[in-house]
Parts: structure tokens; C-alpha cells; sequence
């Protein structure tokens, strides 16, 4: 038989065209091995499969550049990876996604925790509905501020611009700055009271006479329109005496007010409003940084980054000035308000460009008198609430304290002394304090002692402030909501920010 098949190879060879294809070749052989492999037992046919599936596992175990023949032998050509390319980021991503770690030596699956994206929640425009409950937590956050190169030491204090606000802290710095146990439970009560006149859905308003205090308080403000500008300008006190949506005795309120304020952004990060506008903006900008700053919980960190944007989308383009609208030819009351936003922003390290503080310096310039020791409103003028917020300013976008024009500015203050108008007094307060030394301790001896003195001590009204005849035309349409912030402001002034000028302190001058 075998000398039969030597026989029927060679006929099959000698009938092969010497052009024949290698494949009808392949045939030939592959069908004489067919017949030997038949005639092979039973036993050495199972030996023979059992030897190649043993070295095929040893090979698949043992040999770790296997993955990336198979990796190589699957791609496509470059239009198929394209192609798949393009499919993979249309489809929507359900699973979770296994991440690889390179110092590892296994795979880990990481999943995270479920939360409730900031931009799909449903607005609660009614201000006599609950709002949606949404939590807020910073318990799974990315710390993605660094805190080495924003610390400042103070005596013994160490922290970043807003480290004052801790409770730890917060009680070295008043009896360091000349705080008082009566200032202290000022601000308690006022909080008391700013909390009593939040509305159901998180917000507050300057006719405060809606909610629970249904008309039983005096003196309501007439911008009632201005929803965002009344919600960021009441939660600034409570994140000035450390109280965040995660810890603190009002963080209920500030989750609300802070859930109220993310939800009525618009999608270009505005929160902008006919009665408000680029003011009420600034304002909750500073909140929303702030609020960021101080628990660097990621669900803010968009937010916060969206509202900087807005501001410097708005910037007058020719002056770098601000006003009421985006891209209006400044003025220097709003344009305080955008740039402590900015501060605020640049604080925890949200992108705060080089350029957009360069315009605020032009427009800084064309309204400065008397080389920058006094401002005024749109031209160059000496007004006292304009000249308070052009040196706080000044101050913060890096003029030192022995600057000339500092000098004599505070000077100019010191000589006016505080007043009934809140604005003045708001901003006042803050160059004074940060400029110290005499002159502050007569600024606030006198600040602090009307305010504790004035404020309402009985009724719904404990808590709250409103000075008859004030000369501030806030006042008129903020009402005692307005009057009620700016003030507790004032008398947090000893922890709010930590000062600028210290000789153990590090530079936080803005990118120039």
C-alpha cells in the first residue's frame, strides 16, 4: 500500500504544469497527509492533539508579547480605524471603564460614585416650590487645588486667602484685628436672620417680605427681579464665617442657594439679569469661586471656571472696563465686582487669563486721579466709594503697601471716617483693614461699634440692619436684605481674607 501511494505521488507530481499554483500543490500534499493521519491509531492521534493543545496554553501563558501580535494582527487599515473611531464617540459610554495602573500589577476596576450632573437639573422658577433635592458633596472630590504655592503664615497662622473662615482660625484673627465678642454675635444673629428669609427653592430676594417672613420686616428693596444678585449676595456672609454646603451650621442654606444659582446659569456661564445685571454676575461669580476655594468640590469647579469665562467674554474690549452689559464701556463700581471674582477665581486655581487683567489695569488707569490715590465712577474723579474700590483694587492686583498713591489714599479714607453708605463703608472696611497699622485701628473702632450698636435687636427684624436716609443708592433697591449682607461683611472683615500685606506672606499677584 505504501509503495501505491509512493506511486499515486509521483503520478500527481509528473501531471503538474511546471507553472502550476502553489495552492492545487498545497492540495496534493495536504491530501496525502489526510490519508496518513487515518491510518495513524487511535491512541497516538489523541497524544499528538493532547501535545499541541499543551504547548498552545504554554505558549498563551508564558509568551506576554502575545497580546500585542494579536493587538497588531486586528487592526484595520487607516480609513477602518477612523471609521471606528468616529463610532466609538458617538455611542454613549454605560459601562464602567477599567483603568490601568502602570505601577500596578494587576487590573482594577474603578467605578464612582453616581451623582447628579449640575447641567441636567431642572429649573425651579416658582419661588413658592420646594426645590428638587440635590446633594452636593464633597466627600468623593478631587482635591484639584494644590496648596503649597497659595499659603500664607500669619503669626501662627498658616493658610490660603480664604483659611481665615475656619473655625480654628477664625478666632485668632478677630482678637488679632481687633474683632470683639459683640462683633461676633453680630454676625451670628444676622446669619439667623439671612437664613429665616431664604425662599423654598434656595434663593433670596431684595423684597425679602416673601417666604416665612410674610411682610413682618421693614424697608424691602425694590429690585425684586434681581433673583441671582439678592441669592449671591446673601450667601457671601455665610461663606465669609466658614459656613460651606458641607460642613457648618447653615449648610443646608448654602446647598440650596448654591443648587439655586448653578441651575439658573445659562449655558455661556451668564447669571445676568435684566434688574441685576453684570452686578448681580460679579456677585455670584465671587460665590461661586469662593464656595469652589473653600471645599474644592468638583461638582463647582465647572461652574465656577464657566462664570470667569463670562466675565471675561464681557470685558469692553477697547477700555477693560465693565458695566451693566457685556462688552459696555466701564465703570469702576462694576468693574470691583468682576475683578474680586477674578481674585477669587485665581485663588483656587481656576484659569484666570493675563490679559483680562491687563485690561482692568487700563480702565484702572483712565479713572485714577492724583497718580492713583483717587477714582471716579467712568472718568477720573475723587468719589469715596469709587476711590475705596479703585485702591482695593490697586491692592490686589499688586501695588505694594508703600506705594505712594496706597498711602495717600488711605489717608484720604481714614480722613472721611465711615458713613451711612454701605457701599463705601463695604470696601472701606477692606483697604483699611488690609492697609493695618493706625489707621485701621481708628477705621474700626469707630466700624465696628455703629454696626453692633445699629443693629435691630427684637422682633422678626433681629438680626438685621437698615439705616434710615443711608446715602447709598443700594440701599433704596436692595433694602434691608442688602444692607443686612454688606454689614455682616463688614464685621467679618477680621477672617474673610487673609491679609495681603505680610511680611511672611508669599506673592499671589495676579498672571500679568
Amino acid at each position: 500500500m505504501a509503495d501505491q501511494q509512493s506511486m499515486a505521488d509521483r503520478g500527481a507530481q509528473a501531471e503538474h504544469d511546471e507553472d502550476g499554483e502553489e495552492d492545487d500543490e498545497f492540495e496534493e500534499h495536504s491530501g496525502g497527509n489526510r490519508l496518513m493521519f487515518l491510518a495513524m491509531p487511535s491512541w497516538l492521534v489523541s497524544l499528538f492533539v493532547h501535545v499541541v493543545l499543551l504547548v498552545v496554553l504554554g505558549v498563551i501563558t508564558l509568551d506576554p508579547g502575545l497580546e500585542t501580535v494579536k493587538h497588531v494582527l486586528t487592526i484595520g487599515t487607516e480609513e477602518e480605524e477612523i471609521e471606528d473611531l468616529e463610532e466609538i464617540q458617538e455611542e454613549e459610554i454605560t459601562e464602567p471603564i477599567e483603568v490601568e495602573n502602570a505601577e500596578a500589577t494587576e487590573m482594577e476596576v474603578v467605578q464612582e460614585e453616581e451623582v447628579v450632573p449640575t447641567d441636567t437639573l431642572v429649573p425651579a422658577n416658582d419661588p413658592d416650590v420646594a426645590a428638587v433635592h440635590v446633594e452636593i458633596t464633597a466627600n468623593f472630590s478631587e482635591r484639584t487645588a494644590p496648596r503649597n504655592d497659595l499659603m500664607r503664615e500669619i503669626g501662627a497662622l498658616t493658610g490660603t486667602g480664604v483659611d481665615g473662615r475656619g473655625a480654628a482660625a477664625r478666632g485668632k484673627m478677630v482678637a488679632k484685628y481687633g474683632g470683639s465678642k459683640g462683633s461676633e454675635e453680630a454676625v451670628a444673629l444676622a446669619l439667623a436672620w439671612l437664613a429665616e428669609h431664604q425662599l423654598p427653592d434656595g434663593s433670596w430676594n431684595f423684597d425679602h417680605r416673601h417666604g416665612r417672613c410674610q411682610g413682618r420686616c421693614s424697608h424691602q428693596g425694590t429690585a425684586d427681579q434681581a433673583r441671582n444678585g439678592a441669592t449671591g449676595l446673601a450667601l457671601m456672609p455665610f461663606l465669609g464665617a466658614g459656613h460651606t454646603h458641607v460642613e457648618g451650621k447653615y449648610k443646608e442654606n448654602v446647598r440650596a442657594g448654591l443648587y439655586y444659582l448653578m441651575n439658573k446659569m445659562k449655558p455661556d456661564g451668564s447669571l445676568h439679569e435684566s434688574q441685576g445685571s453684570m452686578y448681580s454676575h460679579g456677585i455670584c461669580s465671587i460665590v461661586l469661586c469662593e464656595a469652589y476655594a473653600m471645599t474644592h468640590d468638583r461638582d463647582l469647579m465647572a461652574p465656577a471656571q464657566a462664570s470667569l469665562n463670562f466675565i471675561v467674554a464681557a470685558q469692553d474690549p477697547v477700555g477693560g472696563g465693565w458695566r451693566y452689559s457685556p462688552k459696555q464701556p466701564g465703570d469702576t463700581s462694576a468693574v470691583g465686582w468682576q475683578l474680586m471674582a477674578l481674585k477669587s477665581g485665581h485663588m483656587a486655581y481656576l484659569h484666570v487669563p493675563p490679559q483680562t487683567i491687563q485690561g482692568a489695569i487700563k480702565f484702572l488707569d483712565s479713572v485714577q486721579q492724583d497718580s492713583g490715590s483717587k477714582y471716579g465712577y467712568t472718568t477720573p474723579g475723587a468719589g469715596r466709594a469709587t476711590t475705596a474700590i479703585g485702591l482695593l483694587s490697586r491692592m490686589y492686583l499688586g501695588w505694594k503697601k508703600d506705594n505712594a498713591a496706597i498711602e495717600r489714599g488711605v489717608e484720604f479714607l481714614g480722613a472721611q471716617g465711615p458713613s451711612s453708605n454701605m457701599y463705601y463703608n463695604y470696601y472701606a472696611t477692606q483697604v483699611m483693614k488690609q492697609f493695618e497699622g493706625e489707621p485701621w485701628k481708628k477705621w474700626n473702632s469707630v466700624m465696628r461699634d455703629k454696626l453692633v450698636n445699629s443693629q435691630d435687636k427684637s422682633g422678626h427684624q433681629k438680626g438685621s440692619w437698615h439705616t434710615e436716609g443711608a446715602g447709598d443708592h443700594g440701599s433704596h433697591r436692595g433694602g434691608r436684605l442688602y444692607e443686612t449682607a454688606m454689614s455682616t461683611m463688614v464685621l467679618e472683615v477680621y477672617y474673610r481674607h487673609m491679609p495681603i500685606y505680610q511680611k511672611q506672606a508669599s506673592e499671589e499677584d495676579f498672571p500679568l
